[in-house]
């Protein structure tokens, strides 16, 4: 599979009500190190409202999914943090099995949550998912997680179904 890294357009900032400014930029497969620590430095709380199920670790056939991507329909950014290089949050879209619209998933680390930067990076990926033709994005989130709800309320993302304890939303794009 070839990769292209970062197209254009991608790299770049996202810039905080505080005034600070993290930098953006589309994940490499040399971040496998920097994902793994992502990881593990999530609580328990946020890695199971990420995956739906309980991970103490990344597979790594997901390791290798999340840092080889096929860019020309899924896209997968990192937001770092200006001091170290370390990631403080992932956002990706992936397209659905029609093919005309995209699932997205994003996590925030811990210790970043409740500063705008998940309202950045999913407003971007709203962007670029709509600049690559699809039609819609998705998103599948636990009915318990009352902050990525309200997130994707306030960005235009409406309720669309129940599965079990997941809640899909829906955004036309």
């Amino acid at each position: 599979m070839e990769v292209r890294r970062d197209p254009v357009g991608l790299e770049g900032e996202i810039a905080l009500a505080d005034g600070a400014r993290l930098p953006l930029r589309s994940i490499r497969p040399d971040d496998a190190p920097r994902l793994v620590r992502f990881f593990h430095g999530l609580s328990e709380r946020s890695r199971y409202q990420r995956f739906m199920q309980h991970l103490n670790a990344l597979p790594p056939s997901l390791l290798e999914r999340f840092t080889n991507v096929d860019q020309r329909r899924s896209l997968a950014l990192v937001v770092l943090d200006p001091a170290g290089g370390e990631f403080v949050a992932v956002g990706r879209y992936a397209p659905t099995g029609d093919g005309a619209n995209a699932e997205f998933a994003l996590t925030v680390a811990d210790a970043w949550q409740a500063k705008g930067i998940g309202r950045r990076l999913l407003e971007r990926l709203c962007d670029l998912a709509r600049r690559a033709g699809y039609q819609a994005l998705y998103g599948r989130i636990l009915d318990d997680n009352r902050e990525m709800l309200d997130l994707a309320a306030k960005l235009g993302f409406t309720r669309q179904a129940r599965d079990g304890t997941e809640l899909i939303v829906v955004r036309p794009l």
